[in-house]
């Protein structure tokens, strides 16, 4: 439980820069092969670890017009945080990444995906949680995404840029379940936390630092989009 763990442990000395982050952050070419240019807003949902990092990652990114966190792979009767938490739910921490594919394509969101929002080759954990539940996993809405994923990892794997092979696994996806309210705009509400200081901060850092172009310092919230009635 992060947030029982995360309290324990005191806030003195845990002001940490991106070298001491849990997760290393990797360079990574652009895949060779992007989605065509869509007109429409697209969403993918990406897993990867606690869903506190991955949504402030991508509420950082130009082009991300809404970064939810939630739960999938499982059953609407058990998207419920407590319940996720028993790793017997099929469902991972996610977070739904809704994109305008004129100012961001797909192909930098998994760029950026693999590169600063978690470490791919960690098999059914990440940094200091543990548990399918947060498991690397892309859940695509359609064969395009599937196929162009698919085509990445391969990419990745033969180049050898990471020191394990890709764990990431390719889900279709069946249904995304928003979490609680508490959990939205976490690193954003709470950067002081320990757990996101130590965390999750780092991650963005690493996004402002290797995707300067793409990095925004006013995140996209899921409270300033709740007000607006988008």
């Amino acid at each position: 439980m992060k947030i029982l763990m995360a309290l324990l442990i005191p806030v003195v000395g845990l002001m940490a820069n991106s070298a001491q982050a849990a997760e290393p952050a990797f360079v990574i070419p652009t895949p060779t092969l992007d989605q065509t240019a869509k007109a429409d807003k697209q969403t993918v949902v990406l897993a990867g670890g606690c869903f506190w990092g991955v949504q402030a990652v991508f509420q950082h990114t130009k082009g991300v017009t809404s970064a939810v966190s939630g739960y999938a792979g499982g059953d609407k009767s058990t998207a419920h945080y407590e319940t996720v938490g028993t790793g017997k739910t099929g469902h991972a921490e996610s977070v739904a990444v809704t994109f305008d594919p004129r100012q961001i394509s797909y192909g930098k969101i998994l760029q950026i995906y693999f590169s600063v929002a978690h470490n791919p080759t960690e098999l059914n954990r990440q940094g200091p949680d543990v548990g399918t539940q947060y498991r690397s996993a892309i859940f695509y809405a359609d064969d395009e995404q599937q196929k162009l994923a698919a085509s990445y990892i391969a990419e990745l794997d033969k180049a050898k840029i990471f020191p394990h092979p890709i764990v990431t696994q390719l889900e279709p996806l069946r249904g995304f379940y928003p979490a609680e309210g508490y959990h939205q705009d976490f690193a954003v509400l709470h950067p002081s936390y320990p757990y996101i200081v130590f965390n999750d901060l780092p991650k963005v850092d690493n996004l402002k630092r290797l995707f300067a172009a793409d990095y925004r310092e006013m995140p996209v919230t899921v409270m300033a989009a709740s007000k607006s009635g988008e």
